[in-house]
């Protein structure tokens, strides 16, 4: 149910994003997703990707420090106040949402919502009494 996010440290300098675009597009990966946090210095770029376990060996073989993290996928109605309706379950139980990112898809006529949170199990249950749809992981790399 979980999907596999994959992290990369990258300096913040010219050519680095291309870097790994390029080492991605050599081994045949799609890029579902993606959101980058960054400093003067250093950011992180967070994908989803079709294949995650073969992107973080193509990218570890390229020099790239990368990780793999577990996040929560959920489809929200693409409506304004789609997203707010979730965000408020999680509210009403103080449950604190480290980061999530969102991209639109064909499927469903919904937004598709990356979700981390540290109670990963409490927040599933919280979707599911709430009938929130949970997205499998081959459903989220399959987009």
């Amino acid at each position: 149910m979980l999907v596999k996010q994959i992290s990369i440290f990258l300096e913040n300098k010219s050519g680095r994003l291309s870097d790994v675009a390029n080492v991605l597009a050599d081994v045949g990966i799609d890029i579902r997703a993606l959101s980058i946090a960054d400093t003067t210095d250093f950011g992180i770029l967070r994908l989803i990707v079709n294949d995650p376990e073969k992107a973080k060996e193509a990218l570890a073989q390229g020099g790239f420090a990368v990780s793999t993290t577990e996040v929560i996928a959920v489809g929200i109605p693409d409506t304004p106040g789609g997203l707010a309706h979730v965000l408020n379950f999680f509210k009403e139980k103080n449950i604190d949402i480290e980061y999530l990112y969102a991209f639109i898809t064909k499927y469903h006529d919904e937004a598709t919502v990356i979700l981390k949170i540290d109670a990963t199990d409490k927040a599933l249950m919280i979707l599911k009494e709430h009938n929130i749809r949970v997205l499998e992981a081959n459903t989220v790399y399959d987009l």
